[in-house]
């Protein structure tokens, strides 16, 4: 198994068992992505590339590996396992960092994610009771979903939650290729809707109701203009930097929203 499928069937699991994107949060480094638990928005799982040297590994060979917490009780155990090293850049004693070339079997890494989560899962308790409302970057598949049907029908939509979303926040919808421009703004009038969906490749088990406030044209703000921003290949739910915040409201102004 190449290091590509092993990373890719890591993320294909984190979908399919707990509806999670994989979230790209930093610029500088695209390749490294977190898995955040929907129910306190904290992470669980790290996905990076890094220099052997940092793994006590073979200087100048990059390595893809995942961060996973795990109790401090089998930290030890753990470590004695081929494939499995001392947290990177993480807490060591109750994180590990796992190779994601082949030396520790699928089925293994699998349970150590699903470890991970339960842990971080139980650390946050119930959902974390969020007051101040924030902004939001979804995207959407033009070519798997007509976004502006439903919109033109009542001015709503049901949408996929997959975040700490709750009710009054903004989420500005990136319309993915061949559009590439954040083209709506909406507000969230209702979450944590009840929604069983799936079709062996997508899967909706909550849902959150959106109000259109504000349509962009897609000259407005393109995926260039967004990176000038903060904002990069947005391929799950992420904050609004705040340069990008600023221009979209200045932008909503100009059409009278």
């Amino acid at each position: 198994m190449t290091v590509k499928k092993m990373k890719d069937r890591l993320i294909e699991y984190a979908n399919e068992r707990y509806g999670t994107k994989p979230e790209y949060l930093w610029a500088k480094t695209p390749d490294c992505a977190v898995f955040r638990c929907e129910t306190n928005d904290k992470w669980y799982g790290i996905i990076m590339c890094v220099d052997g040297s940092k793994l006590g590994l073979t200087k100048g060979i990059s390595y893809d590996i995942v961060n996973v917490k795990c109790s401090p009780l089998m930290t030890g155990s753990l470590l004695a396992m081929k494939g499995i090293h001392p947290a990177y850049h993480m807490q060591k004693e109750s994180w590990i960092t796992v190779l994601l070339d082949g030396t520790v079997a699928e089925e293994q890494l699998f349970s150590l994610l699903d470890m991970s989560y339960e842990l971080i899962k139980q650390s946050g308790g119930s959902k974390r009771l969020r007051t101040d409302n924030k902004e939001w970057l979804i995207p959407a598949s033009p070519s798997m979903y007509d976004v502006e049907q439903d919109f033109q029908r009542d001015g709503m939509i049901l949408w996929k939650q997959t975040s700490n979303i709750i009710v009054g926040d903004i989420i500005y919808m990136y319309m993915a290729a061949p559009v590439s421009a954040i083209m709506y703004k909406c507000e969230a009038i209702e979450v944590d809707i009840p929604y069983k969906y799936d079709n062996g490749d997508y899967h909706i088990r909550k849902a959150m109701k959106l109000k259109l406030i504000c349509r962009f044209d897609k000259s407005d703000m393109p995926l260039t203009a967004m990176k000038e921003l903060g904002a990069g290949a947005v391929r799950g739910p992420r904050g609004v930097p705040p340069a990008l915040s600023r221009q979209l409201k200045e932008l909503c102004k100009k059409v009278g929203k």
